[in-house]
């Protein structure tokens, strides 16, 4: 009885654990649609390699019938001495022929291409894989973020709420005016819409992440106070932008496409080129006996040889089609060039989110003192009288806003972290572990 209770309290205590990044990112590679529907497209472009493969390998078909024939003939003759008869017959026939390519330029053309879709086919599902960490990261910290508003929304509600109440003891005291009472009643106003407005945000955030993984967590995992940014390794942009233009995922996305459109124009061009292949073929044929044709038979043939195509004119198709690879040739080249300007453009917007987090964060960490300390010597001067009752109104709503920026930067950081990864094309799972261990246990 009492090794059964263990185990439904376990059970219970197992099941209210907090949910961090890692957990959540393996539940969604289970869920995402958008993460199983590019396994299923990396799947179906790992086919085109045999499809290629199969254009320069042998081709052999198969084919036969057999037929029931009734036939009737009538013969001219001499007058007086028509001739006439019916013919019923059986006949079948067996054929196999082999093909077996020589030289065919345009098959050997498409069997590289397939190559170069393979791996266009993998890196698409790598980034996909690295969009995944970077959504999972987002949505969570979204969450995370949305949840500290909430927190911080009704902390300044309750906060206005008490420094209301004072304001209207003060007024009827005598020692405030109607001013500090109205200007109490309206930043307490404004304090209930802005907690309204966090908490459906956060019920929105919530809703993000449930998209991904297909369910609520029941706790996420916050950030641990022991939470310290560092500088990237290397701390040095051209390096990291040196490294994304060779290393991103997108870029080797955009440089297969270009290859396959190079390889189009060298196809097209083969258009012109004569073919060879060998060709082997086995017929067996057999007829039975009919009354005008005589007796039935049983034919064998076979044969090899080569056979050669020479392409003289086709109305212009091949020349036709040949522009029309150079065109898109073209555009995957400037297409290339622009995805290589996009990616150092976005490696360099990352490195600066983070080095410049790092920064923000201590000046945030700073000023989080600089406010509690300017609001805790407005409210004594309020006591004094130095100081009036919409001194400690800003005081507290800078406060408010300061530790609301603070979060901001610190959960924005997080994710430039994971986006200098991408751009650089070296995200993976551990990179997200290393983001994971900011969060309490």
């Amino acid at each position: 009885m009492k090794l059964a209770l263990f185990a439904f309290l376990l059970a219970v205590a197992s099941a209210v654990l907090a949910a961090d990044l890692v957990s959540i990112y393996r539940e969604a590679q289970t869920a995402d649609a958008v993460y199983a529907g590019a396994r299923a497209s990396y799947l179906a472009g790992q086919e085109k390699l045999p499809q290629g493969l199969a254009g320069i390998l042998p081709a052999v078909t198969l084919s036969a019938n057999t037929q029931y024939n009734d036939r009737e003939l009538q013969f001219r003759g001499p007058p007086n001495n028509p001739a006439s008869g019916t013919t019923r017959f059986n006949s079948n026939s067996l054929n196999v022929t082999a093909t077996q390519p020589l030289f065919r330029f345009q098959n050997w053309i498409t069997y590289e291409q397939a190559k170069n879709q393979v791996s266009q086919a993998e890196a698409t599902f790598l980034q996909v894989a690295q969009d995944l960490i970077v959504r999972v990261a987002q949505a969570y910290f979204d969450v995370l973020l949305a949840e500290n508003n909430v927190a911080l929304a009704a902390a300044q509600t309750t906060a206005f709420s008490e420094q209301l109440a004072q304001a209207k003891r003060n007024f009827e005291v005598g020692t405030a005016t109607i001013t500090d009472a109205n200007d109490a009643q309206a930043r307490h106003d404004l304090a209930v819409s802005q907690e309204i407005a966090a908490q459906n945000d956060l019920e929105i955030k919530k809703q993000t992440l449930r998209q991904i993984t297909g369910r609520l967590p029941p706790e996420l995992a916050k950030l641990s106070s022991r939470f310290t940014p560092v500088l990237p390794s290397p701390n040095n942009m051209d390096e990291w932008v040196e490294q994304s233009t060779t290393s991103s995922l997108q870029v080797r996305i955009a440089q297969a496409a270009a290859d396959i459109a190079s390889q189009e124009v060298s196809k097209n061009r083969g258009g012109h080129l004569p073919t060879l292949d060998a060709v082997a073929s086995y017929i067996d044929s057999g007829q039975g006996a009919g009354t005008q044709i005589g007796p039935g038979f049983v034919s064998t043939t076979k044969y090899i040889g080569l056979q050669l195509a020479l392409p003289i004119y086709q109305g212009g198709l091949i020349n036709s089609k040949v522009r029309e690879a150079l065109a898109n040739e073209e555009k995957a080249r400037q297409d290339l060039e622009n995805t290589k300007r996009t990616v150092a453009l976005n490696t360099r917007s990352a490195f600066l989110g983070v080095t410049n987090g790092v920064a923000q964060i201590k000046a945030l960490e700073a000023a989080l003192v600089s406010s509690q300390s300017s609001l805790d010597s407005t409210k004594l001067g309020q006591e004094v009288g130095v100081r009036t009752e919409v001194d400690v109104l800003n005081s507290t709503q800078q406060l408010i806003s300061t530790r609301r920026d603070h979060a901001q930067a610190i959960y924005a950081y997080a994710i430039n972290v994971l986006k200098l990864k991408v751009a650089a094309g070296t995200l993976t799972e551990d990179d997200l572990a290393y983001v994971n261990a900011w969060l309490e246990k």
